[in-house]
């Protein structure tokens, strides 16, 4: 009895491996195959890279003119800030996870989005892996957008020497992609319910691309506001990535990686039971 109990366990602990070691191999193609659609869609890669140039060259501009004869401004050298301006543009244009409410929206709207609902896949992941296979690919021309600006403009750039600091900066940065991408499907599914989101939508990724600190440091901003924000994961998604990754803030590191792991397990189970009940309220092609 003991060892048909034995047999057993060990077959039920096989077929979990094969389940998972299946389950990875499916979102491993969604996301190879959607780094090669990228390929097709040259003139937005360029877009993208020129934009992020674009951005880096205004905050070049606007800050050589606020610094003027200074030294320091914000416990900041012209060049540390120009280094960070450098990584969160950099972040910012690999982060593809407006493409996830956008298609949602849309597709909602077009009635097309059953073909995620028939698919056996969890759609919450499918749209993970479909970012990272976007993300993965806008990594390489944007690191190139990068090291065009430190080269040709012979900025010093300031980056930490501590590898501890730079694991960190890593674990951070996946994080907030993830959070990212379940913050924007979470509004995607929103259109289940309210069909037109645009304004909303337009709305939101105004308000975040400033609190996450891609438009100006957020150390700028008056010290209550920032005490506020560091409750909230937009904080930990970009600005202190790029904090750390200059040498900076280091003392805020384990307590970022804490709460914004927390705000991705809480969207997670939103999401969850958000799309179960959002989901029976769509009137689709083919449902």
């Amino acid at each position: 009895m003991s060892i048909m109990s034995n047999y057993n366990e060990a077959s039920s602990n096989d077929s979990m491996f094969y389940k998972f070691k299946q389950s990875i191999r499916r979102y491993y193609e969604v996301a190879k195959i959607n780094f090669k659609v990228q390929l097709i869609w040259r003139f937005d890669v360029v877009v993208n890279m020129v934009f992020t140039i674009v951005k880096i060259l205004f905050a070049y501009i606007l800050w050589k003119a606020i610094f003027g004869e200074n030294k320091i401004v914000s416990g900041f050298t012209f060049n540390s800030m120009l280094s960070y301006y450098i990584i969160s543009s950099f972040l910012a244009g690999i982060d593809m996870s407006k493409s996830t409410s956008e298609e949602i929206c849309n597709r909602v709207k077009l009635g097309t989005f059953s073909k995620y609902m028939i698919i056996p896949i969890n759609v919450q992941n499918y749209f993970i892996a479909k970012n990272f296979g976007m993300t993965c690919f806008y990594f390489v021309f944007n690191m190139i957008s990068a090291f065009v600006w430190i080269f040709i403009f012979k900025i010093d750039f300031a980056f930490t020497s501590n590898p501890v600091q730079i694991l960190i900066s890593i674990l951070m940065i996946f994080l907030g992609f993830i959070f990212m991408m379940k913050l924007h499907f979470f509004i995607g599914i929103l259109s289940f319910k309210f069909l037109e989101i645009s304004f909303l939508k337009m709305i939101i990724e105004n308000i975040v691309e400033f609190i996450t600190g891609t438009m100006i440091p957020l150390v700028l901003l008056p010290e209550t506001i920032v005490t506020v924000m560091k409750v909230f994961p937009f904080y930990y998604t970009t600005y202190l990535p790029s904090m750390l990754l200059i040498g900076r803030n280091s003392n805020e590191a384990i307590q970022g990686l804490i709460i914004l792991a927390l705000w991705v397990l809480f969207f997670s189970v939103v999401n969850k039971v958000m799309y179960k009940r959002m989901r029976t309220l769509f009137d689709g092609v083919g449902i």
